[in-house]
């Protein structure tokens, strides 16, 4: 894993760019409710990525990350191939936890505005390997406690 502070992003967030695929869709042609997930855990690692974390290289430490609680808003269906953003930012971390926040957008023409599709939070804690609560390593401390 990469120490180096010039490799995080300075506003601790991240875009990834998002196609729906056919096999997220429900019978109504929607996007599944559970794809969100999904959506969510892959913002997230491609956040660390962008970051020069690997989450292989941190998991082969004997440390993961796991969801501990997630909230998902729905706002507005997401269909078959609609083009989407997910925006990824840290709210805050802290000991063994790193807070997340989402927001999932479908960007209209040129002229007109975003629509938010879905937002979310999750908490997620950092274990090792029996399961055992362990501090974030240093590079994941991004944004320390407001209190």
């Amino acid at each position: 894993m990469q120490n180096s502070s010039e490799s995080r992003a300075p506003n601790h967030s991240h875009r990834l760019p998002i196609r729906v695929q056919y096999f997220e869709t429900d019978g109504q042609g929607r996007v599944h409710n559970s794809q969100y997930l999904n959506y969510f855990e892959r913002g997230r690692v491609e956040m660390l990525r962008s970051m020069g974390i690997s989450y292989r290289e941190l998991e082969k430490t004997g440390l993961m990350l796991v969801v501990r609680s997630m909230q998902v808003d729905f706002r507005a269906p997401a269909q078959f191939d609609d083009e989407l953003e997910l925006i990824t930012s840290v709210r805050h971390s802290h000991g063994a936890r790193i807070e997340h926040e989402y927001q999932l957008m479908k960007h209209g023409e040129p002229d007109s505005k975003s629509t938010v599709m879905v937002t979310g939070y999750s908490v997620i804690a950092c274990i090792d390997r029996e399961g055992k609560v362990r501090r974030l390593p240093r590079e994941l401390q991004i944004i320390k406690s407001k209190e």
